[in-house]
């Protein structure tokens, strides 16, 4: 992840650990935020796309010739591309997408929730203080 990355060149850099429990927390609450947003954009996008049966993503090609339905749709000299399995590769390459960006929220969010427990803020703050001790 980018906040382990980070947290590592600042540690080369001999910061002090306050230093290092901030960027912590800045890098991974940024990084859990971008990643639920590309999760939400995702999610819509597969909504989107199953609710018009792939209409939407041949929207571009002015042509008569392509039906109500993508999946079924032909290649034509009107689209730059190959329709016919557009539908269902577009699909298959954002369900995988999806999870792999709520994972990266999910640990992101862990890793925030850590550094605020660095910082003396949360539940367990008060327990890992005294362990400190």
């Amino acid at each position: 992840s980018i906040a382990a990355g980070i947290v590592a060149i600042l540690v080369s850099h001999n910061l002090s650990r306050a230093a290092l429990h901030w960027t912590l927390l800045s890098v991974s609450l940024l990084n859990c935020l971008l990643s639920t947003a590309c999760s939400v954009g995702l999610a819509l996008a597969i909504a989107l796309t199953v609710h018009g049966r792939g209409t939407h993503l041949v929207r571009g090609c002015n042509s008569s010739a392509l039906p109500a339905d993508a999946r079924t749709a032909i290649a034509t000299n009107d689209c730059p591309f190959n329709t016919t399995r557009i539908y269902d590769t577009a699909l298959a390459l954002w369900f995988p997408s999806l999870l792999l960006a709520a994972a990266e929220a999910v640990l992101s969010g862990r890793c925030c929730l850590v550094a605020l427990v660095f910082q003396g803020i949360g539940p367990c703050a008060h327990s890992y203080g005294k362990e400190q001790v």
